[in-house]
């Protein structure tokens, strides 16, 4: 009888422990230094990723972005917005960013609370501001394209409201 006990105990275990290696491996995630050096790390939950992936069909991509992300608990918080954001990028690196070029030219007007910054060195960002103007997150937008920009934007700054 005990050692029937035991047999079903030490089955219990490896079930168990089996399950927990599978859930790992299927959801595996990467450090916040490794998603902000991959451009992830205003993306914080796994809803953006599934929005990401409406536009962007490169699956390597995707699967990096769900990497990244946190599970939604609840509908409401996939719909985070922001106050304004600030568009950061090196004016001598614009060049080689014909798509942000585009968006700055011709796009960014539509957004009054999105400011443009220029810093050495920087490759294009998007940083989100929350209602005191704090930096929340930092949100690499190198590879972007101009719609891409846009549909964010569109979804994740709040319009201007009737503080002016």
């Amino acid at each position: 009888m005990l050692r029937n006990v035991l047999y079903y105990f030490l089955l219990i275990i490896v079930i168990i422990s089996s399950a927990a290696v599978i859930a790992s491996s299927s959801r595996e995630q990467l450090s916040s230094k490794q998603c902000e050096d991959l451009g992830f790390t205003g993306l914080a939950l796994c809803s953006d990723c599934n929005t990401f992936s409406e536009y962007v069909k490169d699956k390597e991509l995707i699967s990096d972005c769900l990497k990244c992300c946190t599970e939604d608990s609840d509908d409401s918080i996939s719909k985070i917005t922001y106050s304004g954001a600030i568009l950061e990028v090196c004016m001598r690196k614009l060049v080689f960013y014909p798509e942000i070029v585009g968006f700055i030219e011709e796009e960014k007007d539509k957004f009054p609370t999105v400011k443009l910054q220029y810093l050495f060195n920087s490759p294009p960002k998007l940083i989100m501001l929350d209602d005191e103007g704090q930096h929340k997150e930092t949100i690499r937008i190198d590879n972007w394209k101009r719609e891409h920009v846009l549909q964010f934007l569109r979804e994740k700054v709040k319009p201007n409201s009737a503080s002016s």
